[in-house]
């Protein structure tokens, strides 16, 4: 007897997703923004945030080149207490700040170290500055925005740095544990990354009007998710990766591949909602997507699509100058220092005309 397993690649032709701006039948953007957060609230599978206090402990500070650099241990739930990266611009403040999101990249011994010089940790210095040279062009991202005047607070997401490290078939497993405790790996990451979103906003050291979060990679994805489930942040940079599903739907794609997918899928919203859709929501809240047209883990076509969607939501928003997207085509799939160098320039425009 032959058994015939439906085929996921020919599924994704009831792909509508009814609940994305223009295909639903709301009509005022406000009641679509709440109804479109709820939908994807509700497809975390997590449980509403808590409330449980962050509690936070803090380190040493160190002082660097114009900022000052700490560890803090706080709670972003109630399960496990979480250390951080808290970087301070030298001076008075209230300062705008960047909640910056770490990748996957498939190494999980260093997590905020991937952008953020380990000054209290020798041993993972050298696979922090590795991992600079391979991605960031040899910069640390945090150290750069802290030395331009930003606050910066870096986290592990769960199974990175002091929280891991995972192997990386861990991630299955550990993903299998969530879904049948009735939770998700993803939803898990993005509960955290939005009350470290709400910590850094309410630091006494931070104008709370003025934070972004910025991400490369796993990160970006973390960071317009953030945008679009939390209004703590004013704005948001995401950094290679932005899609449409439809387009990932091929052999081969990463998202088909299980493992690392896990903290990137939500079950059930698809059924609702695109990537770009999710992302919409931050509207028309100023947003930069950057993509490389030479990554080969989002195809161009995609990339098209989904930056299509974005900018025709900004438009209905009549917010179109505060969307910046831009392919560069002679990049991979890195963050290169000259994108880095825009997405500087980029959040001075957009935090800095705040008045504190």
């Amino acid at each position: 007897m032959t058994v015939v397993v439906p085929d996921p690649l020919r599924l994704k032709a009831g792909l509508t997703f009814p609940l994305a701006w223009r295909n639903s039948p709301i009509r005022d953007f406000d009641a679509w923004r709440r109804a479109a957060r709820a939908k994807v609230e509700e497809s975390l599978i997590v449980g509403r945030q808590d409330g449980t206090p962050y509690a936070p402990e803090f380190g040493e500070r160190c002082q660097q080149d114009g900022y000052g650099a700490q560890l803090v241990t706080l709670s972003l739930t109630r399960h496990e207490r979480v250390r951080a990266v808290l970087l301070t611009p030298d001076g008075p403040g209230p300062f705008p700040a960047v909640l910056l999101l770490h990748d996957h990249g498939g190494r999980f011994d260093i997590g905020k170290e991937k952008l953020v010089r380990p000054w209290y940790d020798d041993d993972r210095l050298a696979s922090a500055r590795a991992w600079a040279a391979e991605h960031f062009d040899g910069r640390f991202v945090g150290d750069e925005l802290a030395g331009r005047g930003y606050a910066v607070l870096c986290a592990d997401a769960p199974g990175w740095g002091d929280r891991g490290p995972l192997t990386y078939d861990d991630q299955q497993a550990l993903a299998a544990v969530h879904y049948q405790l009735g939770s998700s790996l993803a939803g898990l990451m993005a509960r955290e990354d939005v009350r470290a979103a709400g910590f850094l906003a309410g630091l006494d050291r931070v104008d709370a009007r003025r934070v972004a979060a910025v991400g490369f990679s796993m990160g970006a994805l973390r960071a317009w998710q953030t945008a679009a489930l939390c209004d703590d942040l004013a704005a948001a940079a995401a950094v290679c990766w932005m899609t449409g599903l439809r387009e990932t739907l091929v052999p081969g794609n990463n998202l088909l591949r299980g493992q690392s997918a896990y903290y990137l899928l939500h079950p059930g919203l698809p059924r609702y909602l695109d990537f770009p859709d999710v992302a919409s929501i931050a509207a028309p809240r100023p947003m930069l997507f950057f993509a490389g047209g030479l990554d080969p883990l989002f195809p161009a076509d995609g990339v098209r699509a989904a930056h299509e969607k974005l900018r025709a939501v900004w438009r209905s928003r009549h917010a179109e100058e505060r969307l910046h997207v831009k392919t560069w085509p002679d990049l991979g799939h890195v963050f290169a220092d000259r994108m880095q160098d825009e997405v500087l320039t980029w959040l001075d425009s957009v935090l800095r005309t705040t008045p504190s």
